[in-house]
């Protein structure tokens, strides 16, 4: 950890040469002389912008604009040659040089660590030209137009919200069904990305895994929608549908470690056993799953239906609220029935809320489990039920025997453990 001014100005060397390095390999066959700037040229503007850091501090700030100034002009100049003569309009390694200067000078008397951070996401930009350029030229007007709405409803919609709860009870509260609705549209643009990028069949699995990290039920709703509108993608669609459920299992698990770890015991064996046989179901699925040729003709044309967002988070919305009313009125006795509602919504919350019960409320490990178990099972049946009345007869009844099998082995363990 630099702490000092040698190591200081080390760091502010290293975040030159970590540049140089890129852009001396990119330039690597130009000959001597040939180019303005290179791995040492890189590594003494680091070092210039660390030592003018630390003039400025002892002699003033007219230092560090007596320095940076005649660099950046000198260095533009040069610049400006090398591209006259190959017909180059790029700005790129004037900004770079410049980025070296002023991080090496930060690195000296700022925080060392956003001064190393930031030389390291610089390089990255850099040396991933080629593949940032093909990203964008693949790039379509209704993604970019999909992200900006994500991004307003993230970032501009959500600060305005009032976060408290409203109505009798407490049931509504605006920002956090907004939160939601942000939630499901975000899981289903991920998995629009994702399907992109590594193509129709790598991409749903890939896409269901990481989805699944946020919302399982989303990811169903989505391969059902798959499913319905290419039967070749039925048993794919299956597949991804119970691999997010057992994802599911997996996030409950890691709620308890942290939260509550006698929760944990008792719920260990039937999560455990819920996600291997998810697991192995989903791989029979796509053993014998017709494997998509190509890209063309793939269903998901939209990175996201935001009308079909807005119903859904509407609809879990009037859940939640549900929910809250129920343990308004019957309290602690409510707890099995509240979680078989809320698991309608999302178990998370269920096991969170019971893992706080047992660590601070002294609430029996046995009951917790009971709770987060029953939360499970009816969060499995509710997304049997989408793929059925979504993805069709076919896919509903191959997700719904699967995730059958998972709960009814979970169950026995369940039962088999003394849990």
């Amino acid at each position: 950890m630099p702490a000092d001014q040698p190591e200081r100005l080390a760091l502010a060397l290293a975040i030159g040469l970590l540049v140089g390095i890129e852009r001396g390999w990119r330039e690597r066959d130009v000959a001597e002389g040939g180019r303005t700037a290179g791995l040492r040229t890189y590594g003494l503007t680091g070092l210039l912008g660390g030592l003018t850091g630390l003039l400025s501090v002892a002699l003033g700030g007219w230092v560090f604009a007596g320095l940076a100034l005649p660099y950046a002009a000198a260095f533009i100049w040069f610049k400006q040659r090398e591209q006259a003569d190959e017909h180059d309009h790029s700005v790129t390694a004037i900004v770079a040089a410049l980025l070296v200067f002023a991080l090496g000078a930060y690195a000296t008397v700022g925080d060392w660590r956003v001064a190393a951070g930031a030389s390291v996401v610089v390089t990255g930009l850099l040396a991933f030209k080629d593949a940032l350029h093909g990203w964008l030229r693949k790039l379509t007007w209704p993604e970019l137009r999909s992200a900006l709405v994500l991004l307003a409803m993230s970032f501009v919609v959500l600060p305005l919200l009032p976060d408290r709860a409203y109505g009798p009870y407490g049931v509504v509260n605006p920002h956090e069904l907004w939160l939601l609705t942000i939630v499901l549209a975000g899981v289903s643009f991920a998995a629009y990305a994702l399907v992109k990028v590594f193509g129709p069949s790598r991409g749903l699995i890939a896409a269901s895994l990481a989805g699944a990290l946020v919302s399982s039920t989303a990811v169903t709703l989505n391969l059902a929608r798959v499913a319905r509108q290419d039967s070749g993608q039925v048993r794919l669609a299956a597949a991804g549908a119970l691999f997010a459920g057992g994802v599911m299992a997996l996030r409950m698990l890691v709620v308890a470690a942290v939260m509550a770890p006698p929760l944990l015991m008792r719920l260990a064996w039937p999560l455990g056993v819920f996600v291997v046989v998810s697991a192995i179901v989903g791989v029979v699925a796509i053993g014998r799953a017709r494997p998509s040729a190509s890209g063309e003709g793939w269903p998901m044309k939209s990175p996201f239906e935001f009308s079909l967002v807005i119903k859904l988070a509407v609809v879990l919305g009037v859940v939640m609220a549900a929910a809250r009313a129920l343990s308004a009125v019957y309290g602690s006795q409510g707890l099995l029935p509240l979680s078989a509602l809320a698991g309608l919504v999302d178990v998370d919350a269920v096991t969170l809320a019971v893992a706080r019960m047992t660590t601070n409320e002294g609430l029996a490990p046995a009951v917790a489990a009971q709770a987060a178990l029953l939360a499970a099972l009816v969060d499995s049946g509710s997304k049997a039920g989408i793929a059925v009345a979504v993805g069709g007869r076919r896919f509903g009844r191959l997700f719904a025997v699967g995730t059958g099998l998972a709960a009814a082995a979970a169950a026995v363990a369940f039962v088999a453990t003394g849990a």
